[in-house]
């Protein structure tokens, strides 16, 4: 794996601390957001908690600057309302962060399945995920419980069945 590229801001103390001027304010949460987005996808991590504080996401030791839980927190609200993160807990201390949205992972899927002529058949949420024949999609790799509500929002459209056997998962396309 290629090391990760941080954005120049990265190495800008005032980055790490909430900017008070608005406009600012909201140009610093963007390029956090994409920053957490980006990070996240690089190292194929799609859970964090609030006080991972030795994440190098949330602290940049050579310039001896860190993220508040706060402002994490805010980022990750910011993410919450564009679709890509959603809290686990009641607390909002750890968070489920996606790259893309759950319903366009769901629309990869089933696009996926229906390219390889699956539909009427019945895969393991491993399958989708590890399978070798799923290891150039944007799904490999990806979270069995990410995948699992992105199924979710797929069996509401009724494209799918999920089945649920010995708590383990199965998924049947139509």
């Amino acid at each position: 794996m290629a090391e990760f590229q941080w954005p120049w801001e990265y190495t800008f103390p005032p980055f790490f601390t909430l900017q008070p001027h608005e406009e600012t304010r909201r140009q610093q949460l963007k390029v956090w957001t994409d920053l957490f987005l980006k990070y996240l996808k690089h190292v194929n991590r799609f859970t964090i908690g609030i006080n991972d504080q030795n994440l190098p996401l949330f602290c940049n030791e050579s310039i001896n600057r860190r993220l508040s839980p706060e402002l994490i927190l805010l980022i990750l609200e910011q993410l919450q309302q564009s679709g890509h993160a959603a809290p686990l807990d009641k607390r909002r201390q750890e968070w489920q962060v996606y790259s893309y949205t759950l319903e366009e992972y769901g629309n990869m899927v089933y696009d996926w399945i229906q390219e390889t002529g699956q539909t009427n058949s019945i895969c393991t949420l491993y399958e989708l995920v590890a399978g070798e024949n799923s290891t150039q999609t944007e799904f490999h790799n990806m979270d069995e419980a990410v995948l699992l509500n992105a199924l979710r929002l797929l069996e509401e459209k009724g494209k799918c069945e999920l089945i649920e056997m010995d708590g383990s998962h199965g998924v049947k396309f139509f």
